[in-house]
Formats: structure tokens, C-alpha cells, sequence
């Protein structure tokens, strides 16, 4: 390989290099190279990544035409097992013949060379030096994070315990920690815009806000001023009013009393002409009469008096403390980023929650509520999901939403327009609705049951459970904690089925093997019994507002109304598919004015009088276990089909809203089930001998 020459010609702004060959002196390549985007990378060795210098790394030519220096070059050939006379070349693997001189025999890289002299030259970095030897070039090793001098430092940075770390020139490390540094100044100068943006757009909302509260309270006090001057105008018109009404009354007398003085005058204007003593005595006698009259006309009939007054009564220190009190500024030191959200349970189709607490700046809790929060909640699909804002005005807020279907809900939340910290929160969406609470097992004791098939509830909160296979009436708490026991009246022979609360608080029992109705109060005693000759297989009970008694006979395939005292009424029913007839029943329960609902394999709705309504639309198929109504008219059905157990809860015009499913606990032929005021329903597990506690919305 012919040797080359590198010339130069300065350009502005740039360094233009000339590559001739030695021999020809022929023009080969012109390469132009810009001065400050020169990189250092350049004039370093491939192998080792140190700085190419006239020392131990001088850079060597090799046949291969690639540069290497001389330090490597020597490890290389020393690392050699056998003396062959040839290496590879550590970049392209060529062997490389050793020449008879050794390594140090390889030409030199003169081009290399040059663009040393070159920047040496031209260089505007420091290349630090070790103060021991100025010729060295401080390395920086990256795992000891250290600078070095290869002549000063100990063995650990070389020969064998070199491989373990990895060390660069400090010229290179210094100027990646620059760039770095750079790097991490741009991001905190971008940060910063940010922030002034930010703040400069709160320091406008700050001004808009101030605007609009100004104008606020220039109109609430115009209001205010103008119901003053309304009031003003009535006190003054009350007085004009007065005035005219007592002027009216004095304008009257006195011109009766010009009336009396104009007949005096036309009278005593005749008296000069009158010869006769007769009639002049009697004129006398008219005028005495006159006299009493004008002294009756002498007093005024109404007076001038008329005085204002506003201190007769405690309305002026009453405006007067109102207007201390009219108005206020309301401002608010919260803190969003560093105001939290506590994510709780997410579930179908039940209220679920995000509770929010408020802080200042320094951290320390908010006590007052008014911030303008708000809040988003979307599906992973970006379907919005309605959500309302419950201020507990003590510095916490409850995001209230109902998830639609189960998956991921995000939650955004935000206050003043910027997201507290956590925000949007992402929550997991389940189907499955656990027990609130669960009571009871198999057995005879306390706290169990032996087939429980009817369950019922009062406002005072306790529960009645119909344990059939123990002939009683378990009492409950509403906390899930054992109360009593009521029977074995009217429920004899492990046969009692139905069960419903009266008007008056007592129970209502059914015997499908007495076929009995008995009504017995919360101590046991028994109230009223009675019995029809027309009852087959009387299978549940249900009381409506006046007290009267609908029972279902399956026997019968009828339903039976009697009054409050046992008489029959009337019946509706029979067997078939048709509307209004029955197959197998299983429930029956009283709805919104007192329709009544009976389920058979499917559930039907009648008057409280007994003519057929409609039919609740269901599209699954399976077998009912009881029935109940709440207060806003949801209808909640126990069913099990193939196998499965489950809740039903429709609206009140049937529509199938979901299905309560537990997961960890799951129904086994669900039977009776009661609602309460919050949204609570009591599902009286068959299979499993238990009562479960449920919320349902």
C-alpha cells in the first residue's frame, strides 16, 4: 500500500484535507470536513478506545489497511499460545504477518498522525494530563467511577483485573458527563416552561375569576339595594296614602262646615226684614240648635299626626347584622397534586366509589369542602359512565359511579382544573357480588339451619327466618347476630312454607300438610288461624296493605285472596300456560299497589283484585325460589338453571337489570329472599342452610 500525505486548505468554518499519493502526486480524493462537528472518535483506537498519541498507543498501519495501536497490537501477539509468526487482525480477523522488528516494526498511520498534529493544533478541549507525567492522558474508569494515570495507578486497572472494568479516556468522559449535563439542563429548562406556563395561566384564570366574582357581587348588592329602595318606595307611598285619606276626610268637614256658615248667613241676611216676633223667636231657637252643631264642627275629624319610624322593632339591628353576614369570599388553599384517592370496591351495576382527600401546600388536611372537583369515569373503551360529586364539606369528596359491565374503569379526578395525584386511576370491574354477610350452616343449634326456605324483614331492622326443617322462626339482628326463636305454632310437621309480615307487625304462616294459615305475633302467641276447604297444596303467603292474605296453592294451580279475617274473597288461576293459569308454583309475592306476582316458570302480574296484568319478559329458563319487591318497584327473583344460582333484579317494568352471582361463595338453590331500605337484599341459601346479606344497588 502506497504511503499518503495529508495537506490542508483552511475554508471559513471548516478544515478541506487533500489525500495525495506520494508517488504520482495525483489528485486522489478531496474530503471536507467540517471543524466543529470533528468528533474525537475519529483518532481513537477501535480496540481499546483510547487516544490515539505518540506513546504507548501510536497508532500503526496495518497490511489489512486498519489502524491499531501499538499497546494492543502487542497484548495481541503476547497473548499468542504458539509463536506462528501471525495474528488476526482484531477488526477484520486477516492474518497478519509479524514483521521481523516486532510490532514496533509496523509503519506508522500517517494520516492518522496528521490528524493528531492537526487537532493538537487546532483543538479547542483540554485534554487533562497527570500532574506525575505530562505526557499521560488521564483515563476514567466507569465501574470505580475514578480518574486515573496508567502509570500511577495500582494493578486493578491493569492486566488480568483490567476486563472487569471498563474505562474510557476522562477527554470522553468529560465530555459525555457535558453532554449529560446539557441534556438534564434542557429538561429542567423545558420543566420550567412548563411551570411558568402553567403559573402565568393560573395568574389569567386568577383574573378572570376576580371579574366575574366582582361582577357577582355588584349584582347580588344591586339586588339588595334595590329591595331596599323597594321597601323605601312602600314606606313612602304608605305615607302619601295616609296623607289623602286624612286630607279627604278634613276637606269633607270643611266644606260642610262653609255649607252651615253659608245657611247662617242667608239666614240672618232675611232677619231685617221680619216684623214679626213669631218668626224672628224662632230663628233663635234654630240657631241655638246651630250653635251645639258648630261646636261639634269645631274639632277636626281627623288629626296630622303621621311619624316614621324604624327602630320600633328589632329589623334594623336584624339588616344590620344580615348585612354583615350577606355575602362572603369563599378561597380554597388546596393543593391538587398532592390531594389523594382511595379507590374501593368496583362491582356491576353497584354504586361504586373513589373518595378524595383534600390538602394544602405543606401537606396538612383541608376541613372545609366547595372546591370545584371534578371527575370522568370512562370504560376501556372510552365510554363515558355517568358519575356525581358528593361534597362531605370536611375536605373530602366522593366520586359516585355505576360501573355498566365488568373490565377496567379509569377514573379521572381533578381539582381547579389539574389532576390530583394517581389520577386517572385505572380499577378492575368484577361481575362477581360477595355476601356482605353470611349466617348460619346445617344443624340444629343456635346459629344453624335445617332447610331455611322464607325469610322476611321489619323496620326495626331484625330478620325472620323460616327454618323449616326445625319447625321454628329464627330471629336475627341486622348485624348478622342471633336474636330468638318463634314457633313450633303453625309450623307442625316440618311442613311450614310460607312466611310474610301483616300490616300490624304480626307473621303470617303457611302449612302446606296442615294447610293451615296461621298468624302469630313476634312472641308466638297466636293471633288468628283459619283454613280452606278448597286448599290442596298451599305453598307460600304474601300480606298486601290492607292486611288481606294472597296464598299460593300448587296443588291447586289457583291463588287465594282473604280478607284480614280469613274469608275468602276470591280466586284467580288454574292449570295451563296460558296467561293467568299456573304449572308448578313457587312464589308469590305483593308489589307496588298491591299488584300481585306469582312466579311459576316464569312470572306473572296481576290486580290486587286478581285479573292478569302482564307477564315479566324472561328469555333464560329454570326453576324460581321466592320473590320480592322493594320500595322503588325492583323485582328480585331467586332462580337456579343448569346448575347455576342466581339473583335476578329487574326494574319495575321487568326489564332484566343484572344478576347477583357470588365468586368465592356461590348460591346453591337460593329459596326465599328480602330487601331492605338501603339496597340490601336477604337471600336464603337452601343448599348451603344459611341466610346471605347482599347489596344490590
Amino acid at each position: 500500500m502506497l504511503p499518503l500525505t495529508l495537506d490542508t486548505l483552511s475554508t471559513r468554518g471548516s478544515r478541506t484535507f487533500l489525500i495525495k499519493d506520494m508517488m504520482s502526486s495525483t489528485l486522489v480524493e478531496t474530503v471536507s470536513i467540517n471543524y466543529e462537528d470533528f468528533n474525537d472518535s475519529f483518532l481513537t483506537c477501535g480496540t481499546c478506545l483510547c487516544v490515539y498519541d505518540h506513546l504507548d498507543c501510536t497508532p500503526k498501519l496495518l497490511p489489512c489497511s486498519h489502524t491499531v495501536c501499538k499497546s494492543c497490537l502487542q497484548r495481541i501477539v503476547e497473548a499468542q499460545l504458539t509463536d506462528t509468526g501471525y495474528f488476526r487482525c482484531p477488526i477484520c480477523r486477516e492474518h497478519i504477518g509479524i514483521p521481523r522488528g516486532g510490532v514496533a516494526s509496523f509503519p506508522p498511520s500517517f494520516i492518522v498522525n496528521q490528524l493528531l498534529d492537526l487537532m493538537s493544533q487546532q483543538r479547542r478541549d483540554v485534554i487533562p494530563k497527570c500532574s506525575s507525567h505530562p505526557q499521560q492522558e488521564l483515563l476514567f474508569c466507569e465501574t470505580c467511577d475514578s480518574v486515573f494515570c496508567t502509570q500511577c495507578a495500582g494493578g486493578e486497572h491493569n492486566g488480568r483485573g483490567a476486563s472487569e472494568h471498563t474505562v474510557i479516556p476522562f477527554s470522553i468522559a468529560i465530555k459525555r458527563m457535558s453532554e449529560i449535563l446539557l441534556y438534564k439542563a434542557h429538561l429542567c429548562i423545558k420543566n420550567l416552561n412548563h411551570a411558568y406556563d402553567n403559573v402565568s395561566s393560573e395568574v389569567q384564570n386568577l383574573e378572570s375569576s376576580v371579574e366575574k366574582t366582582i361582577e357577582l357581587i355588584n349584582r347580588s348588592f344591586q339586588d339588595l339595594i334595590a329591595s331596599v329602595d323597594k321597601r323605601r318606595h312602600e314606606c313612602l307611598q304608605k305615607v302619601r296614602k295616609v296623607r289623602e285619606d286624612k286630607r279627604k276626610i278634613l276637606r269633607e268637614q270643611l266644606d260642610l262646615i262653609q255649607t252651615e256658615k253659608e245657611k247662617v248667613q242667608a239666614e240672618c241676611d232675611g232677619l231685617q226684614y221680619q216684623v214679626e216676633v213669631r218668626n224672628i223667636t224662632k230663628k233663635i231657637g234654630d240657631l241655638n240648635e246651630k250653635l251645639d252643631t258648630t261646636t261639634s264642627l269645631s274639632e277636626p275629624r281627623e288629626n296630622s299626626f303621621i311619624k316614621y319610624e324604624c327602630k320600633h322593632n328589632s329589623a334594623h339591628k336584624d339588616i344590620s347584622k344580615a348585612l354583615t353576614e350577606f355575602g362572603r369570599i369563599k378561597v380554597s388553599t388546596t393543593f391538587p397534586s398532592l390531594c389523594t384517592g382511595k379507590v374501593g370496591e368496583a362491582i356491576t351495576h353497584l354504586k361504586s366509589s373513589v373518595k378524595v382527600t383534600t390538602v394544602d401546600y405543606h401537606g396538612n388536611p383541608r376541613t372545609s369542602g366547595a372546591d370545584p372537583v371534578s371527575a370522568e369515569v370512562r370504560t376501556d373503551r372510552g365510554e363515558l359512565v355517568e358519575s356525581k360529586i358528593r361534597d362531605h364539606e370536611n375536605g373530602t369528596y366522593e366520586v359516585q359511579y355505576v360501573p355498566p359491565k365488568a373490565g377496567k374503569i379509569k377514573v379521572f379526578v381533578s381539582i381547579f382544573n389539574r389532576p390530583i395525584r394517581g389520577s386517572p386511576f385505572v380499577i378492575d370491574v368484577s361481575d362477581h357480588k360477595d355476601p356482605v354477610w353470611k349466617f348460619g350452616s346445617r344443624g340444629s343449634a343456635d346459629e344453624k339451619f335445617v332447610q331455611p326456605v322464607r325469610v322476611v324483614t321489619e323496620k326495626a331492622g331484625n330478620i325472620y327466618v323460616l327454618d323449616t326443617g326445625n319447625s321454628r322462626i329464627k330471629v336475627i339482628g341486622p348485624k348478622g347476630d342471633f336474636v330468638g326463636h318463634i314457633g313450633p305454632l303453625g309450623l307442625e310437621n316440618q311442613s311450614g312454607t310460607g312466611l310474610s309480615l301483616t300490616p300490624d307487625g304480626n307473621l303470617a304462616l303457611v302449612n302446606w300438610r296442615t294447610k293451615y294459615i296461621t298468624v302469630v305475633t313476634k312472641d308466638g302467641e297466636l293471633v288468628k288461624k283459619f283454613t280452606n276447604p278448597d286448599f290442596v297444596e298451599p305453598i307460600d303467603i304474601a300480606v298486601n296493605s290492607k292486611g288481606e292474605f294472597i296464598v299460593a296453592d300448587n296443588g291447586a294451580n289457583k291463588v287465594f285472596i282473604f280478607d284480614g279475617n280469613g274469608k275468602l274473597n276470591t280466586t284467580f288461576g288454574g292449570k295451563g300456560d296460558k296467561e293467568g293459569q299456573f304449572k308448578l308454583m313457587y312464589a308469590v309475592a305483593v308489589g307496588k299497589c298491591d299488584e300481585i306476582l306469582v312466579a311459576d316458570h316464569r312470572v306473572q302480574v296481576f290486580s290486587k283484585d286478581g285479573k292478569f296484568s302482564r307477564i315479566i319478559p324472561d328469555q333464560s329458563k329454570g326453576q324460581f325460589g321466592g320473590l320480592s319487591v322493594d320500595a322503588g318497584g325492583f323485582i328480585l327473583a331467586t332462580k337456579t338453571e343448569k346448575g347455576k344460582s342466581f339473583v335476578q333484579v329487574l326494574n319495575s317494568s321487568g326489564k332484566l337489570q343484572f344478576c347477583i352471582d357470588s365468586f368465592h361463595d356461590k348460591l346453591r338453590r337460593p329459596s326465599g329472599l328480602a330487601t331492605t331500605s338501603d339496597h340490601h337484599v336477604y337471600v336464603v341459601d337452601l343448599g348451603n342452610d344459611c341466610l346471605k346479606k347482599y347489596r344490590y344497588k
